[in-house]
């Protein structure tokens, strides 16, 4: 569905965050790495994060992490539960 425009309902690496996987990424603060947004693609959904080790990371989110993630934005990346955070938002993403 997500690929039409409509709501996710799928929890797939890349698809909707679970609430499940949210708390886990929450309740394991030590594993985020901070990390700077270098390309974001909204068309594919692809986002490049480059961390502060200048390590790159493709990310692929069906459900808008491209959107919020414009190039230059500061984010933090959990690697462990696939989670993007966006400021206030989270994203379940893809390592691609």
């Amino acid at each position: 569905m997500c690929d039409h425009g409509d709501a996710c309902s799928s929890f797939a690496p890349g698809h909707a965050l679970h609430l499940i996987q949210a708390r886990l990424a929450s309740a394991t603060p030590s594993d985020w790495a901070d990390a700077i947004v270098a390309e974001a693609d909204t068309r594919s959904g692809f986002v490049i994060v480059r961390t502060l080790t200048g390590e790159e990371i493709a990310l692929w989110n069906g459900t808008g992490a491209a959107q919020a993630a414009t190039p230059g934005t500061p984010v933090a990346l959990h690697e462990r539960y696939h989670v993007l955070a966006v400021g206030a938002q989270r994203f379940n993403v893809l390592r691609g």
